[in-house]
């Protein structure tokens, strides 16, 4: 056993990395400090929030400038989200078909069901942005 500092390492006999490694105490290290980082920022905002809610705002004369904001971040988010579904369903079933070509019909099928679902999601998420935003 070697002390390092306050950190008590132990190293296995012809064993050239270990678990209890200094290194690796390190690493532990900064990722902990990160994670307080974290944790005390969302502390912040969390306590921040109730006030900046409370407050009673005048609303500006157009008043949907941030709403057409808000509008375009959330369709972009769901199409963004709609193109990363249909890229894995079409690959999985690229790669179904490539794996059991007798099999190809009824992969094709269950991908453009899959496919339907997932634009479904996205026209769903424009018809609520429709009716929320007037």
């Amino acid at each position: 056993m070697k002390f390092a500092g306050n950190l008590l390492l132990q190293r296995e006999p012809g064993c050239t990395v270990s678990g209890n490694h200094l290194l690796a105490a390190i690493y532990k290290e900064a990722v902990m400090k990160k994670a307080v980082t974290v944790m005390s920022a969302l502390v912040a905002v969390l306590l921040v929030a109730p006030a900046a809610f409370a407050q009673g705002g005048e609303q500006a004369a157009g008043g949907t400038g941030l709403a057409a904001i808000a509008v375009a971040f959330g369709m972009g988010i769901a199409a963004f989200g709609c193109g990363l579904g249909q890229g894995r369903i079409a690959s999985a079933a690229c790669e179904g078909m490539a794996r059991n070509p007798g099999a190809s019909g009824p992969i094709r099928a269950a991908m453009i069901l899959g496919l339907v679902f997932v634009e479904t999601l996205v026209l769903f998420t424009l018809a609520m942005i429709a009716l929320k935003v007037k």
